[in-house]
């Protein structure tokens, strides 16, 4: 499809009217008509020409604009759209429509597109922290990264999650700092951020010609040329000299880019002790070899919303971030007892070797379920039979495709280094694919971070429970952060994941593409009623009604367990004699469990107690199973009435971890909550305090933890033991307790009525 007669017009008289070349702009209009083309690039291409790039930063730092960005140079997309749907249409990658809405991006997307005969697969990821499992997954299927960083932001929170993301997959990344037409826009202090807090050997390649509102272009370090981007759509992009007032700046910044580099890189060093003048390609080749062994980031500038530096960010990808060949992937042998043998896999683009891929999302699709999938090695074609290594089981790829957002194009087959998707495979995120020959293979998984917050969840209405078990399902296998379970003791169906934020976005979910609307609410913590000294009991259970009737007599103590043993029940059997026969005994402990189920204090189940039977009576007619089955349920309601009895609460072990200067209101907050602290480590500038806490007290702790450190702040908690809760618990517990009872006999005289 070409371009209007009207805009190739524009083009030429613009470029004739500025003095540009005839053939800069017959170049312009190669480009400008190849963007408005959406032939997809589908070639096969050689490993060299194969780039696998993913866009990750910070929330709101401005990813997908530059992914939209990205599709419009390359000639993906014939036109660009904003994020939020301003337009009506909103941004290609956010094609879910609660992300239009919202403006964020909840799930990653992937697309492909070309750039100066390459084939680049890009995958656009989330920003917020509750949706971190989406950059974890794309991350460990990459070959490198574009880090996003906001010039007026900077290195915020979700930029330390990220960087550690690259640092555990080895992933080399650019970095690119964005929004430089903003007010208070300063990318010197992005650089010394980068440097100082997230340590890396960083430099510029460009500077800014202008920032805020005066933004125009850039300054090219290394080819020392100054590159400005005009209407239309910042397509045409003027090279011109660099002015006299900034050659000074230029030269001095172009030799630090120069040391940085030559520190790392030996080709370089030695040109540089031997005071030799780089050429342009040596900078340019030890920028790449640094780049890929992540010993230098490379820094652009740009304004992705004006229109500005996209261009030469795609040429920087192309030029400083590895193809599949210069990335080493390893896979698991576990043919052999013992730990896993690693082997070097093959990246050539052929059959030559056996296929292996790793299968890193899952989505539910129009037509079943959409497994994404990164080839490592290998070649697979539509039809062919594949194995998934954990399972064993055989299948065949009836449908192979390659993604565009929500968009699918047929392929007849794909080879190492390229992503696809398959339908009507049945595996988990994280399964390995081989074909017959080397089924002991595998790829190491995903690391998958523990939830760290859970909420109860059920549908409002009972007409949808059917709906909402559906997209519960679906939302579970595709996001292994979202974990929801039946809890038996409060009878509620809790949901955990990473956030509140995460947990909304899946209950509106529900509403919207199952039609289940559904109630969040917190969930109730499993307390405990124990008994805090030994008591006696001897009950009589006796009841004539005429013919046959029932009796029974238990005589013992009940004990309490020490701490260790706070959520046991024990049943011990000392009676002697024939007073309460053998047959019996069983019925005993069944009352005697089943009168645990519900305490006396707060209605929470009864632990930490030893029924110790010593003596007993029983009638040669009237005693049955049943009979002392009542007596074992009376005789700890006895014990309810003259025992001394206290709660008990779950206390967990925390751990938090955040940067030094917030360590004060973090342990100001954590004594809020009643915390026992327990140790404390620190590091680099950061901190860790160990420390138990009760699980009552730490509701809406992520989100305070991250509000108290500007979100540089995590924790994880496990279950650690149960312990006597405080006072000012129980007798909140007991006051709710016995106003629940005070209703139900309401409502029961009621009915009666």
């Amino acid at each position: 499809m070409l371009l209007p007669t009207v805009c190739k017009n524009l083009i030429f008289s613009y470029g004739r009217h500025h003095g540009i070349k005839r053939i800069h702009i017959s170049k312009i209009w190669r480009i400008a008509s190849a963007s408005y083309s959406k032939k997809p690039a589908t070639e096969f291409k050689e490993v060299e020409k194969i780039r696998n790039v993913g866009i990750s930063a910070h929330i709101d730092s401005g990813k997908t604009t530059l992914t939209e960005r990205i599709l419009f140079y390359s000639g993906r997309v014939s036109e660009m759209h904003e994020v939020k749907g301003k337009d009506g249409v909103g941004a290609t990658m956010d094609f879910m429509e609660l992300e239009r809405q919202r403006g964020i991006t909840i799930q990653s997307a992937a697309t492909y597109t070309e750039w100066k005969d390459v084939n680049i697969n890009i995958i656009d990821t989330p920003g917020h922290v509750d949706f971190t499992v989406e950059v974890e997954r794309a991350l460990r299927v990459l070959d490198g990264a574009i880090l996003v960083l906001c010039a007026v932001g900077g290195v915020q929170s979700q930029t330390f999650t990220v960087n550690r993301q690259m640092a555990r997959y080895g992933v080399p990344c650019l970095a690119f700092i964005n929004k430089l037409d903003r007010t208070n826009a300063n990318p010197t202090r992005v650089l010394d951020q980068l440097r100082t807090k997230l340590h890396h050997n960083a430099a510029f390649l460009q500077l800014p010609v202008g920032l805020e509102s005066e933004h125009k272009g850039v300054i090219d370090l290394v080819r020392r040329k100054v590159i400005y981007f005009e209407e239309p759509s910042g397509l045409i992009l003027r090279e011109e000299a660099i002015p006299a007032d900034r050659l000074k700046e230029v030269e001095e910044k172009r030799q630090e880019l120069v040391e940085c580099v030559a520190n790392v890189d030996e080709l370089l060093g030695e040109i540089f002790l031997e005071e030799r003048t780089p050429t342009e390609d040596d900078i340019l080749a030890a920028i790449r070899r640094s780049c890929i062994r992540r010993a230098f980031t490379p820094i652009l500038l740009g304004s992705a919303l004006k229109n500005r530096g996209v261009q030469l960010l795609l040429d920087a990808v192309v030029d400083f971030l590895p193809n599949p060949s210069e990335v080493q992937n390893y896979g698991l042998d576990e043919s052999n007892p013992g730990e896993p043998e690693k082997i070097l896999l093959d990246s050539k683009r052929d059959s030559s070797h056996p296929f292996l891929g790793l299968a890193f999302k899952l989505e539910a699709g129009k037509f079943g379920q959409l497994t994404y999938v990164r080839v490592y090695q290998g070649c697979l074609k539509k039809g062919d039979t594949i194995f998934n290594t954990r399972t064993q089981k055989k299948m065949r790829v009836p449908r192979l495709v390659r993604m565009h957002a929500d968009q699918m194009e047929d392929v007849q087959e794909v080879f190492a280094g390229d992503i696809c998707a398959l339908f009507g495979v049945d595996c988990a995120s994280g399964d390995t694919f081989v074909t017959r020959g080397n089924l002991h293979i595998s790829m190491e998984s995903i690391y998958v971070p523990d939830p760290v917050i859970s909420m109860s969840i059920k549908p409002a209405d009972k007409g949808s429970q059917d709906s909402f078990a559906k997209g519960i399902a679906r939302f579970t296998r595709e996001d292994p952060t979202f974990q929801v379970h039946f809890d038996p003791e409060s009878k509620e169906s809790i949901a955990s994941g990473m956030g509140e934020l995460h947990l909304e976005i899946y209950a509106q979910r529900l509403e919207r593409e199952y039609n289940a609307k559904c109630i969040l609410g917190r969930p109730k913590v499993a307390f405990r009623e124990s008994i805090v000294s030994e008591c006696e009991f001897d009950y009589l259970h006796k009841r004539q009604s005429g013919g046959l009737g029932q009796f029974g007599r238990v005589i013992g103590l009940l004990q309490a367990l020490p701490p260790e043993g706070y959520t046991h029940l024990e049943f011990v059997d000392e009676t002697t004699g024939t007073n309460v026969p053998r047959q019996f005994v069983p019925a005993i402990e069944k009352g005697f469990r089943m009168a645990c189920e519900k305490g006396a204090l707060s209605g929470h189940k009864v632990s930490g107690v030893r029924f110790v039977l010593q003596d007993g009576q029983h009638h040669a007619v009237d005693s049955c199973e049943f009979s002392f089955q009542l007596a074992a349920e009376g005789a700890i309601k006895q014990v309810f009435n003259s025992g001394r009895w206290h709660i008990l609460e779950p206390v967990m072990t925390v751990e938090v971890t955040a940067p030094t200067e917030f360590q004060g209101s973090v342990l100001s907050g954590l004594t809020k909550r009643h915390a026992v602290i327990t140790g404390q480590d620190a590091t680099e500038g950061y901190f860790s305090i160990f420390c138990e806490v009760p699980l009552n007290d730490m509701f809406g702790y992520s989100t305070e933890l991250r509000s108290m450190t500007q979100g540089k702040g995590e924790f994880s908690m496990e279950y650690s033991k149960y312990c006597p809760a405080l006072s000012s618990t129980q007798e909140q517990l007991m006051t709710q307790w016995d106003q629940e009872l005070a209703k139900g006999m309401a409502d029961k005289k009621k009915k009666l009525s």
